[in-house]
């Protein structure tokens, strides 16, 4: 690895792993989300199990769509609606739900860190690498990653904690974020990282 994880500084990150995302036939489903969330129960656990500041962003909209996307709006509309605020499609999927402690950032638009307090609340923590996991690739994980790194932070991607509506445009993604310097991981490197530190 090029980075160092320093326990503490390190955050993981968990972009919109929520039920109208995640569920089939949910109204902005990203197919094969529930087999990305497997592999991000694991980063999560472990992530717990050594302390890291866990961080789950989730994106809420008003009912009347006023503050959706004006390029998801038109999509919102012949849905009935998405991901609104006390919905069961905007709650977090089960396997992922939250614990005392951890934190919820809550987005209006694809990056988790734009008009959210999430680098504040990083800095607070004084946290300087993102373990960045989620849905999906080319939006709100790449528009995440482009903010961190604009940002300063050092951005490690988890390639199987992550993922889009097709394994062609997550593949096509990865290479973009790694090409400007993004670190690319599998779960089990990122868990086999952090066993290896406690040695």
């Amino acid at each position: 690895m090029e980075g160092e994880f320093v326990m503490g500084k390190t955050a993981l990150l968990i972009i919109d792993m929520q039920n109208d995302f995640c569920l089939p036939g949910a109204p902005f489903e990203v197919k094969g989300a529930l087999a990305v969330a497997t592999q991000i129960k694991k980063a999560m656990d472990a992530g717990r199990s050594y302390g890291l500041p866990i961080v789950h962003i989730i994106r809420h909209y008003r009912a009347d769509g006023i503050d959706v996307e004006i390029t998801r709006f038109r999509a919102f509309i012949e849905n009935g609606g998405a991901l609104i605020e006390g919905t069961k499609g905007a709650e977090i999927i089960d396997e992922l739900k939250p614990v005392i402690g951890e934190y919820i950032v809550i987005k209006k638009r694809w990056s988790a860190f734009f008009q959210t307090e999430l680098d504040i609340l990083l800095r607070r923590l004084n946290v300087n690498r993102i373990v960045v996991t989620g849905v999906q690739t080319p939006n709100c994980i790449r528009a995440t990653v482009w903010d961190a790194n604009s940002l300063d932070y050092e951005v490690t991607v988890l390639t199987d904690g992550t993922g889009a509506m097709s394994p062609e445009v997550h593949q096509a993604n990865l290479i973009d974020m790694q090409n400007i310097g993004i670190e690319l991981m599998t779960t089990e490197e990122f868990i086999t990282y952090l066993h290896n530190l406690q040695k």
